[in-house]
């Protein structure tokens, strides 16, 4: 372990020193791949040396990542983790030892780490997805990779660490092909842990419609299940009937221009949260928020799309009724979203388009999730006697190809004076009216009316 401690203070490039160093501390008589036994060993070696560097940083007050960092000569120097994981990804990266060994350092980084510590440890990563995305090293990490973006999830506030959880997101679409199913919902479940909490009885002194208050935030118990609205008639009724007053009050309350400016787009994805406050004395204000009714319908409009889409059985399949009470709803719905300012039938016409790709990604999944990549065309040697491509003639045919080249080869040709008259009708009808005299005895296949280039075809 202390031959890897001073490797990490040694100067210099990883390549110029790492393989020697896991020769010092392994002995693999300077072979320059590990077998499995040899790898189990650094591995626990490098798992411990991060451990006690976490530890030395968290008791010296630093953020592990800047732990060990200094000045020489004006430039700052790495600090020892992110080193020793240089090191150790440059050792996976050209097979020096197994590939698997970096994703589970990383692992044990973030398991280790507070949320602010997560953030730079997390920050490494992205600068080196590149790396971890190349196939040698993809396959042997990808899955500890996933379990450890998972696990920094699960500990985020999905309220308060939006562009946190937002870089996570992103970075698994890079890290991951489109086609790999560990990282697609196939089945499309829903989130039903997702639940929306509110007050369940009338607050003292409190002046509001709190049957409204109670209709309205009782949707989300549907939006976060539809497939129970196709399963129960009665839940699809009572969803109806809910949204109804839903859509009437935002019908009867339309909001001003003025109203909308206050809540630009801007400030409006600036602010953007997952959740939103369901106290009841937040409901008057929250019902002149043009961001707010926005939430509400789009999400309309998401539960319906999904309940129009095709379903794997009969039974999932909405009724005739069903069908036109969703079309109704859906037309309300989408006027009400054009007349929300600001931008209304802007930001319509980017719902809908969002909706209408997303159903390819429904299709896909369906499908069984078939791989987009596609390997690049081969190019076909030539068979030796293959059938040879017609060649294409400059002026159409080889007959008018060949007059022009004698024209270019010859121009008197075209001034000759016997050339420049108009034959007489007798002269060019002649050879055709011989040709049908049964007397001369001339074949079908031999008449000059089979000529394309004198009478055509």
């Amino acid at each position: 372990m202390e031959v890897f401690r001073r490797a990490i203070l040694q100067p210099g490039p990883p390549e110029s020193f790492a393989l020697q160093t896991v020769q010092r501390v392994i002995k693999p008589q300077k072979q320059t791949k590990l077998v499995q036994d040899e790898n189990q060993l650094l591995e626990n070696i490098l798992r411990t040396l991060l451990q006690e560097l976490v530890s030395s940083a968290v008791q010296s007050g630093e953020q592990i990542m800047q732990y060990g960092q200094s000045i020489d000569d004006g430039e700052t120097t790495q600090g020892h983790i992110p080193r020793l994981l240089d090191i150790v990804l440059y050792l996976c990266e050209n097979e020096h030892i197994e590939g698997g060994m970096i994703f589970q350092l990383l692992e044990d980084l973030t398991e280790m780490s507070t949320m602010r510590n997560c953030k730079d440890v997390f920050g490494y990563i992205e600068s080196k997805q590149d790396i971890l995305g190349k196939p040698e090293l993809f396959a042997r990490g990808k899955l500890v990779m996933l379990r450890t973006c998972n696990q920094l999830l699960r500990r985020l506030s999905k309220a308060n660490d939006v562009v946190f959880c937002g870089r996570i997101l992103m970075f698994l679409a890079h890290f991951f092909p489109l086609s790999e199913r560990s990282a697609v919902n196939i089945k499309g479940v829903f989130n039903t842990s997702n639940e929306t909490k509110y007050e369940k009885d009338p607050p003292d002194g409190i002046s509001i419609d709190f049957n409204f208050y109670k209709t309205f935030w009782s949707l989300q118990e549907h939006f976060c299940n539809p497939p129970s609205l196709t399963l129960a008639p009665t839940k699809w009724k009572k969803f109806t009937s809910g949204l109804m007053v839903v859509l009437n009050t935002f019908e009867a309350q339309p909001l001003s221009d003025e109203e909308g400016d206050a809540n630009s787009l801007e400030e409006e994805a600036a602010n953007f949260s997952i959740k939103y406050l369901t106290s009841s004395k937040l409901m008057g204000l929250e019902l002149k928020d043009p961001s707010f009714r926005r939430h509400i319908l789009v999400q309309c409009l998401i539960l319906f799309d999904y309940l129009k889409a095709p379903g794997t059985s009969e039974t999932d399949l909405p009724s005739d009724s069903m069908k036109e009470e969703i079309k109704s709803c859906e037309e309300r719905v989408k006027k009400l979203l054009e007349m929300t300012p600001p931008k209304g039938e802007n930001f319509l016409h980017k719902i809908e388009h969002i909706l209408e790709r997303e159903k390819n990604w429904v299709w896909w999944k369906r499908d069984g999730c078939p791989p987009f990549e596609k390997q690049p065309a081969e190019k076909k040697a030539v068979q030796e006697g293959a059938k040879k491509r017609r060649p294409r003639w400059r002026m159409g045919n080889k007959e008018l190809s060949q007059l022009w080249k004698w024209a270019d080869q010859n121009p008197n040709a075209l001034t000759d004076p016997q050339r420049v008259r108009t034959p007489a009708i007798t002269d060019y009808w002649k050879p055709l009216a011989d040709d049908m005299d049964p007397a001369a005895g001339i074949e079908a296949e031999y008449h000059h009316k089979n000529n394309r280039v004198s009478f055509g075809s």
